[in-house]
């Protein structure tokens, strides 16, 4: 008997290590757990935020373009407008000259008229000239809105990737795998933060 109760002791003293073993574990891998959830909470408030910027600055881009276009498209206008005041204006012209020692009153209001078409066409260059600035404005405009629009789509491929691999360390409880997905979660910060600044 005596030696039924020296093991036993002896079992119950081991049976004792072993439950604070995994109590500290289990308090060790609930830490772990917070923090895993914690960091993928944030990541994915990042992710949120970035892919709001990404879809404003993608339709940033398409109405500067748009923007662009329809000024191309009041310039050509300008342009034939103001051809067509120089064929008037040649057309006059030529009238004056013809006219010029067979009738002078005819000569004089043809050269008018031409004279007033060669004014109206420098004003009609200058409103062309003024569009087509505009179009190369809106067209850089639409360019820098499409440069921050990928940035921040970089760092929402970024942030989704880092989420999905949190996801499977706590499902597989691996350590590694969450800090795989950290890094790419700071890579997403670099991408959020150049899509607001454009470092890069």
């Amino acid at each position: 008997m005596p030696e039924d109760e020296f093991e036993t002791a002896e079992f119950k003293e081991k049976l004792e290590e072993a439950t604070e073993h995994a109590v500290e574990a289990s308090e060790y891998r609930a830490r772990w757990m917070v923090y895993l959830s914690f960091s993928t909470a944030i990541v994915a408030v990042f992710a949120a935020v970035a892919a709001l910027e990404s879809g404003t600055y993608s339709n940033n881009a398409l109405i500067q373009k748009n923007e662009a276009l329809l000024a191309q498209a009041k310039a050509s206008d300008q342009w034939a407008y103001y051809q067509a005041k120089g064929v008037k204006g040649v057309v006059y012209g030529t009238q004056a000259l013809a006219a010029k020692s067979s009738n002078p009153d005819l000569a004089a209001q043809a050269q008018k008229e031409a004279d007033r078409y060669a004014a109206e066409q420098k004003e009609i260059s200058k409103t062309a000239t003024d569009l087509e600035d505009e179009v190369k404005k809106d067209g850089v405009r639409s360019d820098e809105s499409m440069e921050h629009h990928h940035r921040f789509a970089y760092a929402v491929t970024m942030f989704q990737i880092a989420i999905a691999l949190s996801a499977i360390a706590a499902l597989s409880r691996q350590r590694n795998v969450w800090f795989l997905g950290l890094a790419l979660s700071l890579l997403g910060l670099v991408y959020f933060a150049d899509g607001l600044w454009l470092f890069f």
